[in-house]
């Protein structure tokens, strides 16, 4: 139960973060990210696993290798911007977090047109 030690992780974190903020409250971000770390940490081999068998399925279907890697992408940019934002606002700095907020998403659309671009010619081909 993977999850049991990430909500122990966290709980715990908080706990120590509300004791540290009455005394030096700047040391609080550091436990955020190291915390923050620690649970990416623990969830990469899953997230791996899920990687390798996406990759298996792609390479049975004509063409999917590549959309598939595109999505991993987008993906990963999705969680690493989530990721960002969240240590952003942690630290008080909600306009920079809005910022990279708004850059991973451009980056989304960006990346995304390869794959928009192919549903539309293949919806183009069916349409009379």
């Amino acid at each position: 139960m993977e999850i049991i030690k990430i909500v122990g992780i966290a709980i715990s974190a908080v706990v120590i973060m509300i004791v540290i903020k009455q005394y030096k409250p700047e040391f609080a971000i550091y436990i955020s990210l190291i915390v923050s770390a620690l649970i990416l940490l623990s969830v990469m081999d899953k997230l791996s696993g899920i990687v390798e068998l996406l990759m298996n399925l792609s390479n049975k279907i004509n063409g999917g290798e590549e959309f598939l890697k595109i999505l991993m992408k987008i993906t990963g940019i999705a969680f690493l911007t989530e990721f960002a934002v969240n240590i952003c606002k942690d630290a008080g700095e909600n306009a920079i977090g809005a910022k990279v907020d708004l850059g991973g998403k451009v980056l989304i659309i960006s990346m995304s047109i390869p794959i928009i671009s192919s549903m539309l010619e293949t919806i183009l081909k069916i349409l009379p």
